[in-house]
């Protein structure tokens, strides 16, 4: 025969309470592996390699910054003209040799959508949606809230940076070549700060060196492939109008946004730069 033993009430609220810490472990969600590292303070441009290179300035009102994302019941392109500035070292007669700092104001960013509610056929007409420009401007944080966004906070994330350290073209000196428009392949690579953090990124560009006889005037430069940015690896997620944090981008693609949008925006730069 088995006499129960009385259940002492200290041992039933430690079991619970074990139990309640066991369940939290659980379903504890560890942030991303490849998230970029943390950067609180604005990128540094390179130091020129060479006394010979050439600094230029992005000429702000011919410049551009464009992404698209296309997805299965909706396209979302984002359009940020006279965005970018910045300074370019660039060492004509060894392009390897040259570095820069390109710096784009996302608070001049503006979303446009086509919406194809079915999934098949034609898009409808692009258009702009004032909530969801106002979505953006949350996930991006560029809106200060008391207790969630500080001011200071804003005006970092307003500003995004991509530091070229390291250039490998396909031809290395532009003064090698000639005519008034001699145009390089290279790609560029270096660091990219957005939203308070930084990753490593590369992007292959044309290079459209524009001369007068052989006075060097200006240099186009485009991606000849976009870029993509990678939401959740920046922290860029869903935010509701507190500017509190709904849920994480990958979270919101599996659910609401399943179909609407993706991960990653892939990004068209397209500069111009002068001689100072």
């Amino acid at each position: 025969m088995t006499i129960a033993r009385p259940v002492n009430a200290s041992n039933v609220r430690w079991l619970a309470a074990l139990a309640f810490a066991a369940a939290l472990g659980c379903s504890k969600k560890e942030p991303p592996a490849d998230l970029a590292a943390v950067s609180s303070a604005s990128l540094e441009a390179p130091k020129p390699a060479t006394a010979g290179a050439v600094t230029v300035s992005v000429d702000t009102p011919t410049s551009s910054v464009k992404f698209l994302m296309d997805s299965p019941l909706e396209k979302i392109d984002g359009d940020a003209p006279g965005s970018a500035s910045g300074e370019l070292a660039i060492d004509l007669g060894d392009l390897a040799k040259s570095s820069g700092l390109v710096r784009i104001d996302l608070d001049k960013l503006s979303l446009y959508q086509q919406k194809r509610p079915d999934g098949s056929g034609d898009y409808q007409p692009r258009t702009k949606n004032p909530l969801q420009n106002e979505h953006a401007r949350d996930w991006l944080q560029l809106v200060p809230h008391d207790g969630v966004v500080t001011p200071e906070q804003v005006a970092q994330n307003r500003i995004a940076e991509f530091r070229i350290e390291k250039v490998e073209p396909a031809t290395n000196s532009v003064l090698a070549l000639s005519g008034a428009d001699r145009k390089v392949v290279a790609t560029v690579s270096g660091t990219l700060r957005l939203h308070g953090r930084q990753a490593p990124k590369s992007a292959k560009v044309e290079l459209d060196f524009h001369f007068t006889g052989d006075h060097f005037d200006s240099v186009a430069i485009k991606t000849l492939e976009p870029f993509s940015v990678d939401l959740e690896k920046f922290e860029i997620h869903p935010r509701d109008g507190a500017g509190k944090l709904v849920k994480s981008i990958t979270d919101a693609l599996s659910s609401t946004l399943k179909g609407k949008v993706k991960s990653e925006a892939p990004v068209v730069l397209e500069l111009t730069a002068k001689p100072k």
